[in-house]
């Protein structure tokens, strides 16, 4: 985290939460990334049209970062493919179990106190925290 800056931060949580209110207060929906994903891919879900510019506005948001910073999405670290690839099923796996994911449950459901998510963002992170500690120091990935 050499280049963290609490200007940075905090502005970039300023934006997460202002985006997460105002799809709340404007559409009625919770800023949860896997529904957003998962209500896309459904074959009768309707409100189509809101999630997919919503899903384009975060990769936009990414193409914007990495023009105006082409050094700021750099990896760490090189682990190939596979890693993240088996990480991502991984995360899709445990938001269908937790029934939401750290945007929906983390940002938008402790913001309404929802017992269910401040539940839920505990065992998220719980969960984080013995992975990370499990790969780097005993098995050594990522170290």
């Amino acid at each position: 985290m050499d280049r963290f800056t609490p200007l940075a931060a905090a502005l970039g949580g300023l934006l997460i939460g202002l985006s997460a209110s105002a799809l709340l207060f404007l559409n009625g929906r919770i800023a949860g990334i896997s529904g957003v994903l998962g209500g896309l891919l459904q074959p009768d879900e309707g409100g189509r049209g809101w999630r997919g510019m919503f899903l384009l506005g975060l990769a936009a948001g990414g193409f914007v970062l990495l023009v105006l910073h082409p050094g700021a999405l750099e990896a760490a670290h090189s682990s190939g493919v596979g890693l993240p690839i088996v990480s991502g099923i991984l995360v899709g796996v445990g938001t269908r179990l937790g029934r939401g994911c750290t945007s929906g449950h983390g940002v938008c459901g402790i913001a309404r106190f929802s017992t269910r998510s401040i539940v839920a963002t505990c065992v998220f992170m719980a969960a984080a925290i013995l992975t990370v500690y499990v790969s780097r120091h005993l098995v050594g990935v990522g170290a």
